[in-house]
């Protein structure tokens, strides 16, 4: 396969830039007359989505299914999306990464989800892992954790849930203690994505019980191979099977004091503000799913006959097709204003999780009803919509449930309507 990577790509535009800033007065004054609200895509834009799209239809599908009967790790694809610089988008120009913003990142992972969301799930929870470090580390820290994964394909994990406190973050019991200038960690993490793969993890440990929630948490920089660290069993999981998935143990692991992240305290802030950047990259997953399950139903549709006619040419299958494309496109509208929202430099919680909330929702509804089309065959391996169901499950669980976004929207909407005086 002959693709252009995203860093020629890259490099190509920015000499393009230069050249624009040679442009006239009046093309700067078009320019920002063309600048207001806009649906459309640059250049550049076309370009990484025109890659990534054919990167999922050529190496992502065909290998699909076999990982998901297999559950084996897709080393492989994965080692060929970084050559092409498809992962690790958001890493900082300074330390060799590309820079992306969140937008152009989402459209990239809408597109890598359309060809298998485990795969997907992989790749992307590198960019989950590294969002603390982006957005806390200091110089050295992000030079050395973040630099290390442009010279390599490593992965990375986000170390937070436990048995106990999956939703309820707040309950976490991983406890860290000080001793001299290092720290001492012992606990227990769970559904950790690339668990059994990080090279290292950002974990959330309790520092100060006696503190609140908010001030009571630390966040670290973890090697995986520092002793003390035993990765669990891989889960069996329902769907996203190519996506690793296990417990981590923390057996009075040490870690230096140069690998806290901010300060002392900070943790719960780190962890929970990294979700405004990586909830709209999992809404476009979602998309990505729901877009798949509406073009293979359309497709099938388009070819099986029932009582003397094509089934998309009988009502009710059309309209349960008109009714996916009316949830992928409204997913994807919202998914991408809390992309946007959140690359404008203001806080997008409120879009962030009506984004994840609803692609969640689109998705599976989306995936039951390709099944219901293809009907007997739906519901049978050989055909690719019973994998799209599975897969789909996930979205209204991982990285805050459904039923937690909504908490989130409704206090959003609700300390708005109080400062608005209603």
């Amino acid at each position: 396969m002959k693709m252009a990577s995203l860093f020629s790509l890259v490099g190509r535009h920015a000499v393009r830039a230069g050249r624009r800033c040679l442009s006239t007065a009046a093309d700067v004054e078009a320019a920002a007359v063309s600048g207001g609200f806009s649906f459309e895509l640059t250049d550049e834009q076309r370009e990484f989505q025109t890659l990534a799209r054919k990167f999922a239809r050529e190496e992502i599908i065909p290998i699909a299914a076999h990982h998901d009967k297999t559950g084996e790790y897709p080393t492989e694809i994965i080692k060929k999306s970084w050559e092409l610089g498809l992962m690790n988008g958001h890493i900082p120009k300074e330390q060799g990464g590309l820079g992306l913003g969140i937008f152009d990142t989402c459209m990239i992972a809408e597109e890598l989800a359309y060809g298998c969301t485990g795969i997907a799930t992989a790749i992307e929870a590198n960019s989950l892992g590294q969002m603390p470090v982006i957005l806390s580390g200091n110089e050295a820290q992000k030079n050395k954790y973040l630099g290390r994964m442009i010279e390599e394909p490593l992965m990375c994990a986000y170390c937070v849930t436990e048995p106990g406190a999956g939703s309820d973050v707040a309950n976490i019991q991983t406890k860290a203690v000080k001793k001299g200038n290092e720290w001492v960690l012992n606990g227990s993490k769970m559904w950790i994505t690339n668990g059994g793969y990080a090279n290292w993890y950002f974990v959330l440990a309790r520092t100060d019980p006696g503190q609140s929630a908010g001030k009571a948490m630390t966040g670290f920089i973890v090697d995986g191979d520092s002793p003390g660290l035993t990765r669990g069993k891989k889960e069996w999981n329902m769907g996203q099977r190519a996506s690793d998935t296990r417990a981590i143990n923390f057996e009075d692991v040490v870690v230096p004091q140069e690998n806290v992240l901010g300060s002392e305290g900070v943790g719960f802030k780190i962890a929970m503000g990294a979700f405004d950047k990586t909830r709209p990259s999992v809404a476009s997953g979602a998309v990505g799913l729901a877009q798949r399950a509406l073009d293979e139903a359309t497709k099938y549709a388009m070819e099986r006959k029932t009582m003397g006619k094509l089934i998309c040419e009988h009502q009710a299958v059309a309209f349960m097709l008109a009714e996916m494309a009316i949830g992928i496109e409204t997913s994807r509208l919202v998914m991408q204003r809390s992309a946007w929202e959140i690359d404008q430099g203001r806080r997008n919680t409120y879009y962030a999780s009506i984004a994840k909330a609803l692609a969640a929702d689109v998705a599976n509804k989306c995936a039951t009803d390709a099944v219901q089309i293809f009907g007997g065959n739906g519901f049978n391996s050989e055909y690719p919509a019973e994998k799209l169901m599975r897969d789909a499950k996930i979205y209204q669980i991982y990285e805050g449930t459904a039923q937690i976004q909504r908490m989130i929207i409704s206090r959003e909407l609700l300390t708005k309507a109080k400062q608005m005086g209603l």
